[in-house]
């Protein structure tokens, strides 16, 4: 806990392990808890999952909820990459029978080539959207690229709010902002967004594993990206404006700048960023379509036997119905390098979910492993979780450590073979840049924010 002081509006709650809270005990991130619990209609706290570490503004891993009435929107609460977000993918095929290193090497090949990957990179054959279909896909959500052809009807329900924030609006979206997304569906994007395949590990819930299809030894793919050149653009259109009208005055970070919710220019950043949002639907919808692509070139695999589990945002804010000082009220959570963990019989749940909490997808790094959990619904948090691992080393650091080394024989030599549009990117990347996924889940499920279902160890990895 972090006492409410000076100008704070709430205290700070920082979930974490003894271990964890050693490594933050004088670390930026804290001090960006504090930041945050200053801004107007902030209600219970200012929230620190135990992945957190810094971000603009906000730290990623934070979570405040604001009252929907007389609080404000924050872009740095949300971030550049407006709901960046991971999704699971169950394929039937024990990961023994994909056939060693050959054919390993041509399915990784199949996907690198499919899904573009790096920074600006993107599909440039398929460039030419029209302005009614850039339209449909920004109001739409991941339902377009289902008319589309790119997946099943199916998959909606798998996606958190089917896939699709209501409110967006076309018309508040720079001239810019389009053209930077044109061609960017279907694409990785750079940094640490990827595409992973890789084996069930281990099950530590079987019945609710079994509900949701989750079988030990068997493969998945885990997919990794946002709303790319679109979302980012957004974000800074909107902190430019926010920051002219000065609303960042009397707060103690001008990265923290907010509008008030209900103020047109407030409005205007939630319909822009539900559009972005809306665009990371349909991105990742598109990925996952070309990944069962080249399941089915390789082994045969049919694409409708791809099972989508989840897709969950990690960088959005959303307004939803939360018990507060016993009554509800209207909230718009701001969840910046979080996840939604909403418990059983939440109704905004698919029916197979409300019987056990939402999947929660918490991916570690390209070395070590990933965890499925399902979420319990914890109101101390506004149903909230972590979304990863965190950085523990900055990507500076990570490229002076790896400098005259191959990071790509070093991950051979643990049994993962990684494909990237560049070696930087492998380096900034290095499972020694990240905390220890394994501390993260540990914290979560202690603290009752959501359970361990399953544990996944990445094999081939394809990397922004």
């Amino acid at each position: 806990m972090i006492p409410q002081e000076g100008e704070m509006r709430v205290p700070g709650l920082v979930i974490a392990t003894k271990k964890l809270l050693e490594e933050l005990e004088l670390d930026q991130p804290i001090q960006q808890v504090r930041n945050v619990a200053h801004l107007p209609g902030i209600v219970g706290y200012s929230i620190a999952m135990p992945d957190v570490h810094w971000g603009y503004g906000f730290p990623i891993g934070g979570v405040a909820a604001m009252d929907a009435e007389t609080g404000v929107i924050s872009p740095g609460g949300v971030g550049y990459d407006i709901n960046c977000g991971v999704r699971l993918a169950l394929i039937p095929l024990k990961f023994s029978d994909l056939g060693g290193k050959n054919r390993n090497h041509q399915l990784l090949n199949k996907i690198f080539h499919l899904v573009p990957s790096g920074v600006g990179k993107g599909h440039k054959s398929k460039a030419e959207l029209s302005e009614k279909d850039y339209k449909d896909l920004l109001l739409n959500g991941a339902k377009w690229s289902v008319e589309q052809g790119f997946g099943f009807s199916t998959d909606l329900e798998h996606i958190e709010s089917n896939g699709r924030i209501d409110g967006a609006n076309y018309e508040v979206i720079s001239d810019m902002a389009k053209e930077r997304g044109r061609s960017q569906l279907g694409s990785i994007g750079s940094g640490n967004h990827f595409v992973e395949i890789g084996e069930i590990e281990e099950i530590y819930l079987p019945e609710i594993a079994a509900a949701w299809g989750i079988v030990k030894g068997h493969t998945y793919a885990l997919i990794h990206s946002g709303s790319r050149g679109f979302g980012h653009q957004v974000c800074q259109d909107y902190l430019d404006r926010f920051i002219k009208k000065g609303f960042h005055e009397g707060l103690p970070d001008k990265q923290l700048v907010a509008a008030p919710i209900n103020s047109p220019l407030g409005q205007q950043y939630f319909q822009g960023m539900a559009a972005a949002a809306n665009f990371a639907f349909n991105n990742r919808q598109q990925i996952l379509h070309w990944v069962r692509e080249a399941f089915k070139d390789v082994y045969g695999i049919p694409q409708k036997d791809v099972h989508l589990l989840y897709d969950v945002c990690h960088n959005i804010a959303k307004f939803e119905t939360h018990l507060f000082n016993g009554k509800k009220q209207r909230l718009c959570v701001h969840r910046k390098g979080a996840t939604r963990a909403f418990g059983p019989e939440n109704k905004e749940l698919a029916p197979v979910f409300q019987k056990t909490g939402q999947p929660v997808l918490i991916p570690g790094d390209m070395g070590r492993a990933s965890h499925v959990m399902a979420g319990l619904g914890n109101p101390l948090v506004w149903s909230s979780c972590c979304h990863g691992a965190g950085r523990a080393r900055s990507r500076i650091q990570s490229l002076k450590l790896w400098k005259g080394r191959s990071p790509v024989d070093y991950m051979k030599s643990q049994g993962v073979e990684v494909m990237a549009s560049s070696y930087k990117t492998i380096a900034e990347e290095m499972p020694d840049a990240y905390k220890n996924v394994d501390d993260v889940v540990e914290a979560v499920q202690e603290a009752g924010l959501a359970r361990m279902v399953c544990r996944l160890k990445p094999s081939l990895v394809i990397k922004g």
